[in-house]
């Protein structure tokens, strides 16, 4: 049987950063690499508050994404 161990995890921040001709909103995004694997949810959400707090643009979501090795 397949067994999926947890390789590397990041998470990434969009932000809105203004609004195009159209009055549609413009994001960008940053990824922070090398977060913990052990890290909870509560812990990413809490990290990703505090770094988007230090942005002037509007925090707009946060994904974390994990890749996993299949053996």
């Amino acid at each position: 049987m397949a067994m999926a161990m947890l390789k590397d995890s990041n998470f990434r921040l969009t932000f809105e950063t203004g609004i195009n001709e159209k009055g549609e909103p413009i994001f960008k995004g940053k990824t922070y690499s090398n977060v913990r694997k052990e890290a909870t949810a509560d812990q990413v959400q809490q990290a990703a508050l505090a770094l988007g707090g230090l942005s002037a643009n509007l925090l707009s979501s946060v994904e974390r994404n994990d890749s996993f090795d299949i053996i």
